[in-house]
């Protein structure tokens, strides 16, 4: 029999049960105090390190119980994904200890390294189709693959069984935590991780103020909260791709409204401020999703003060490849990094001057591109500049204007911006 969307939420029995299933699968994740953060926020600030977790997110809890738990004989047509990261490494993982035959689609675009992280877990186990440009290229190809083969489709997140596998993390932090927990932050993508993790938390520790976190770039449980109704985003920033997904699930969405008691939203520029920062400063290596839950803490300083406050690192499988673009957004996030037309004399001597009379003793050109054109008297160039601190910008612009460089400031220019970003 179908279940109510409107009425289901996850038990404590449920998760119990999951976490039984998941005793010899998943690691029990630790549970660490952050001196760092605490000191940052003057509050007791504790991380839950799913981070550290086998394929090295929390992805494997869901799937594996998902997949656990379907009848025998409807496994012998196998199961069917579709994702373009965790979730398959997820299924790929359960696939091999079940020894259930797994196809799992995902984009074509999907860089090398994710492909490989997938087949290794799976091994012959799992078939990878690479399939579309997008990850809904993907999904309605797995679907039909599903269809056409009687395959069971296990969903990244809109599924009782994969839900009641992400509660079991809200088992293990109110087992290991020792004080009460004021603050709760989970990261919000599809919402299997927060409807599961929120409903353990509600029933067992009710006083806890649990907040959900989404990218501003995908803000789709934010929005459906909003209106009341899950609601499709036309378009959305894919950079933090582990949560950002343009609809959200009815099940999540149902049990959301009723668990979260707020979701925030966090910029994409800080996140990647927040996963630099938790390399520096703790050596812990986070993906772009597993950061949304430290990043937020700044917008909630004053409220956490003295708190005990409790940040859920969903993953870590982060792709070495895409570190220059994680500082890029760093640093046009803190206000470092400036993008200008420069106007520059077409004389001997011109850029000589702007570097030594215009540009501040700690302003680094970082960008350069400049064609001279002999018919013009002035020749435009595009500049970037990293500056020391944000307040050099100021009397930066100034000496650019003062000495007749100045063309136009590109950061604010979005159809020129996103040529150069």
């Amino acid at each position: 029999m179908e279940t109510n969307t409107a009425t289901y939420r996850p038990t404590v029995e449920n998760a119990e049960r999951a976490l039984q299933r998941l005793k010899n699968i998943v690691t029990h994740t630790p549970l660490t105090e952050n001196i760092n953060l605490s000191d940052q926020y003057r509050a007791n600030i504790k991380l839950k390190r799913e981070d550290l977790q086998v394929v090295r997110s929390y992805k494997i809890r869901g799937a594996y119980n998902k997949i656990s738990t379907i009848n025998q004989d409807a496994l012998e047509n196998g199961v069917v994904c579709a994702s373009a990261g965790n979730h398959a490494q997820g299924v790929a993982l359960s696939c091999y200890k079940l020894k259930v035959k797994g196809t799992i689609y995902m984009p074509a675009p999907t860089p090398k390294q994710k492909v490989q992280q997938v087949r290794m877990f799976g091994k012959d186990y799992v078939d990878i189709v690479l399939h579309g440009d997008t990850f809904d290229d993907a999904y309605n190809e797995a679907i039909k693959f599903s269809q056409a083969n009687n395959s069971a489709f296990v969903h990244p997140f809109d599924d009782e069984k994969v839900i009641e596998g992400q509660s079991t993390i809200g088992l293990e932090i109110l087992r290991d935590v020792d004080t009460k927990i004021d603050y709760l932050f989970l990261p919000v993508g599809g919402g299997g991780l927060s409807s599961g993790v929120s409903s353990i938390l509600k029933t067992l520790s009710p006083e806890t103020k649990i907040i959900g976190v989404e990218p501003k770039g995908a803000p789709a449980m934010h929005q459906s909260l909003k209106q009341g109704e899950v609601v499709t985003l036309d378009h959305i920033d894919k950079f933090v791709d582990g949560a950002a997904v343009k609809k959200v699930g009815d099940l999540t969405f149902n049990i959301c409204k009723e668990t979260l008691d707020e979701v925030a939203l966090v910029d994409e520029g800080n996140i990647c401020t927040s996963l630099i920062k938790m390399y520096n400063e703790n050596g812990i290596v986070l993906e772009p999703a597993g950061a949304l839950t430290v990043a937020v803490l700044d917008q909630y300083k004053e409220e956490i003060k003295g708190k005990n406050v409790v940040c859920l690192l969903s993953g870590s499988n982060n792709d070495i490849t895409r570190t220059e673009e994680i500082r890029e957004r760093s640093l046009l996030s803190e206000g470092l990094k400036h993008y200008f037309l420069v106007r520059f004399p077409q004389r001997a001597g011109a850029l000589k001057e702007f570097v030594a009379e215009v540009l501040g003793p700690e302003d680094d050109i970082v960008h350069f591109e400049y064609s001279k054109r002999t018919s013009r008297e002035k020749g435009p160039a595009v500049v970037g500049i990293e500056l020391k601190t944000k307040d050099d910008l100021n009397p930066l612009l100034k000496r650019m204007k003062e000495r007749n460089f100045f063309g136009e400031y590109l950061n604010d220019n979005p159809d020129l911006f996103v040529y150069l970003v």
